[in-house]
């Protein structure tokens, strides 16, 4: 993610991300860095719940263990994702993951998609394997300045956690629902600390002294590079940056030319 004032060269983005600053002597809980903002009052069985930050950050690494809900979840979607404040305005910068449940017996599918002041539409999904942690699964070059029209997240962001009824799209493309006989649905947070530069920070967002902007963050090192074509090539099965039906009408996105990492 980026600061308002500089960007990071990459937007990196790993399932249960295993990079960690210096360990501290207490864990931060909940209450720490995060609150309830819907779902808390027990009015949402139908719609879900989730949680955001207390702050918003121009820059950082930001993770979360999480455990999506077993068994027949078609519709049901699990997510942990930054987003620009105010929440859901039509110029919001957003980066997703979004754990979308299926039947018995089939793989989670895995979607991230980005949102650049408002315009989203860059879906890619994959399906899941066992081990998937410090993998990257998903890469977006910053060249913004570089190339006319390209798109970077800039603004700060909060980070957003819920889950919530996809029915209409999540699974199937919306043919499979929720079956609310089989709820209620749970998932699982932990890890709620946060390393990642805050609006109250006197330090600017882009400086070295953080230690996530060092030069070993700004570009996958041989063996992630591996790693990330693996994906690609053996999990991934929709990349938007593929879909020539879904563009053959109108321009396709100016980074799908430049995914070289």
């Amino acid at each position: 993610m980026a600061s308002s004032v500089q960007h990071p060269w990459l937007l990196l983005l790993l399932v249960l991300l295993s990079a960690v600053a210096p360990a501290t002597a207490r864990t931060p809980v909940f209450d720490d860095n995060y609150v309830p903002t819907w779902g808390a009052d027990g009015y949402h069985l139908r719609s879900g719940a989730g949680f955001c930050s207390k702050s918003t950050y121009g820059s950082g690494f930001f993770r979360m263990r999480m455990k999506v809900p077993g068994g027949y979840t078609p519709g049901v979607v699990t997510a942990f994702f930054l987003m620009s404040v105010p929440p859901q305005s039509s110029d919001r910068d957003e980066v997703d993951f979004e754990f979308l449940g299926n039947v018995d017996g089939q793989p989670i599918t895995l979607q991230t998609n980005v949102f650049v002041n408002g315009h989203g539409n860059r879906e890619q999904r994959l399906k899941l394997w066992i081990f998937v942690d410090d993998v990257p699964i998903r890469v977006l070059r910053n060249l913004t300045g570089r190339v006319p029209e390209y798109e970077f997240p800039a603004k700060r962001m909060g980070i957003w956690a819920s889950l919530w009824n996809g029915s209409d799209w999540a699974t199937d493309r919306g043919r499979i629902k929720i079956d609310w006989n089989r709820a209620p649905f749970t998932a699982g947070y932990q890890g709620f600390n946060v390393d990642a530069c805050a609006n109250t920070s006197s330090t600017p967002c882009h400086s070295t002294d953080w230690w996530w902007n060092a030069r070993r963050y700004r570009r996958l090192s041989a063996r992630q590079r591996a790693a990330y074509e693996n994906v690609k090539k053996t999990y991934m099965y929709y990349d938007y940056c593929a879909d020539k039906d879904r563009f053959k009408n109108t321009t396709m996105p100016v980074e799908c030319s430049h995914t070289t990492t």
